[in-house]
C-alpha cells in the first residue's frame, strides 16, 4: 500500500462481531475467563485492550516497524525508553530539544545514575567524539524543537551501529507522513501522538515504534509493569487522527511555505527557522530524509526584546497562544516561558534559543488569513 492508503487501512479491520468499520472503544477494565487462564487473548486492561491493540498495529505499520507500543503521553513514552537503561549508562542527546524531555532527563533520570551529554548534532560526526564505553543511547529530534535544526538520521545510525548503541529518534515534528526514521537505520521511533498523529488538540498520547523483537519485548514489559497506558477512548481518537494524517500534513506543508516566506520578507522579522529554505543549514539532508518541510517554524524580531515578542503573542486572533502543536488550528508560543521554561536560561541562550524567539505551529486554515493575522500582530 502507498502511504495515503496505509494511513487509512493499515492495522485496522472491521469489527468481526458487528461489522463496524470504525474500531470499537472497548471501555472495560477486565475480561471474563471461562476457566483460570482460559480466555480470548485478554485478561486485564492495563496489559491488553483491543482498541489499543488496533492502534499499536496501525502505529507499527505507518512507521514501517513491527511493534507499536502506546502510552498515556509522549513523556510516558520517553520514560519507558529511558527505563531500557541502567545506572552508569550514558546518553548523548541533541542540545536543541523539547523542554519536557530535558526536564525528565536531568531532573528524574540523572537521579538514578544515568548521565546525559547534550551536544550539537548539526554535523553528525560531532557525536563520535562524545561516545564513551558507557554510552548506551543516542537521542535526537529532527527537525528539532524549537530551532528546527536538521540532523542526519542515516549518519547517526551508522555511528550508532558502529558503537553498538541504541538510536532513538523523536519524530513528533515531522510525523510519519514526512519521515520514517526506522527506514534510515534508527532503532526506536518516538512520538508525542498528542500532536500530528492525533491532530485535533483533543487527546494526550505517546507512542514508541520498533522493529527489533528484543526491544519490543522489553518495552511491552515496561509498559505493563509501569502502567502508563492510554485509555481506549484516547486510542480511538489517535486512530481517527491517523486516518487523515496525510491530507492534514500536506496542507500544513502548503501553508508552511507561505507563512515562512511571508515572515522572511517582513521588514520587522530578523531570523526565520524553517528547513524548507534552501539556505537553511542541512536543507539538503532534510530534502533527502523528509517528504516535505512541515508547518513548524520559529522566528525572531529585529527588535529583539521580550516586550516586542509579547505584543505579537497577545495580538494574534487565528494563531492561538497555547502550548502544544500539530493540530488543525494554528498555534503561537513563546518557548522560553512555555515549552522550554524548564531549560536553564544560560543553556537556552548558549544553544541559540533567544528570549524573544516565537514558535509557530501553522495549521490548515486558509493561508491568506494566517498571513493577515500575523501582519496585523507584527505591525
Amino acid at each position: 500500500m502507498k502511504l495515503g492508503t496505509k494511513l487509512i487501512h493499515a492495522g485496522v479491520a472491521p469489527d468481526p462481531s458487528t461489522g463496524a468499520i470504525m474500531t470499537p472503544i472497548f471501555q472495560t477494565s477486565t475480561y471474563v475467563q471461562s476457566a483460570p487462564g482460559v480466555h480470548k487473548g485478554y485478561e486485564y486492561a492495563r496489559t491488553q485492550n483491543p482498541t489499543r491493540d488496533a492502534l499499536q498495529n496501525a502505529l507499527a505499520a505507518i512507521e514501517n516497524g513491527t511493534h507499536g507500543i502506546s502510552f498515556g503521553s509522549g513523556l510516558a513514552a520517553t520514560d519507558a525508553v529511558m527505563k531500557l537503561l541502567s545506572p552508569g549508562d550514558e546518553v548523548i542527546a541533541t542540545n536543541d530539544l523539547y523542554g519536557g524531555t530535558y526536564r525528565i532527563f536531568t531532573k528524574v533520570f540523572e537521579r538514578y545514575g544515568i548521565r546525559f551529554n547534550f551536544i550539537d548534532m548539526s554535523d553528525a560526526r560531532n557525536i563520535e567524539a562524545h561516545i564513551t564505553p558507557q554510552t548506551r543511547m543516542i537521542w535526537l529530534e529532527t527537525p528539532t524543537n524549537p530551532l528546527l535544526k536538521i540532523i542526519d538520521i542515516a549518519a547517526c545510525a551508522t555511528i550508532a551501529r558502529k558503537s553498538e548503541v541504541i538510536l532513538c529518534v523523536d519524530n513528533t515534528f515531522a510525523s510519519p507522513y514526512l519521515q520514517n526514521p526506522l527506514d534510515l537505520g534508527a532503532d526506536i521511533v518516538l512520538h508525542s501522538a498528542t500532536k500530528y498523529l492525533g491532530g485535533h488538540s483533543d487527546v494526550v498520547h505517546g507512542a514508541v515504534i520498533v522493529k527489533n523483537e528484543d526491544l519490543a519485548k522489553q518495552l511491552y514489559f515496561i509498559q505493563n509493569s509501569s502502567g502508563a497506558v492510554p485509555g481506549p477512548q484516547d486510542c480511538f481518537l489517535v486512530l481517527r487522527g491517523i486516518k487523515t494524517l496525510h491530507v492534514r500534513v500536506q496542507r500544513h506543508c502548503e501553508n508552511g511555505v507561505i507563512v515562512a516566506n511571508f515572515l522572511r520578507n517582513h521588514p520587522r522579522v530578523d531570523k526565520v527557522y524553517w528547513p524548507g529554505f534552501t539556505d537553511h543549514p542541512n536543507h539538503d539532508i532534510a530534502k533527502q530524509q523528509m517528504r516535505g518541510f512541515g508547518g513548524m517554524m520559529s522566528f525572531t524580531l529585529k527588535d529583539d526584546s521580550i516586550e516586542s515578542a509579547n505584543r505579537i503573542l497577545s495580538n494574534t486572533h487565528l494563531f492561538a497562544l497555547a502550548e502544544s502543536l500539530g493540530g488543525v488550528e494554528s498555534l503561537i508560543g513563546h518557548p522560553a516561558s512555555m515549552t522550554h521554561a524548564s531549560i536553564p536560561r544560560t543553556e537556552r541562550v548558549k544553544n541559540g534559543l533567544a528570549d524573544s524567539l516565537i514558535r509557530l505551529s501553522v495549521g490548515i486554515e486558509d493561508a491568506d488569513d494566517l498571513t493577515e493575522d500575523l501582519a496585523k500582530a507584527i505591525g
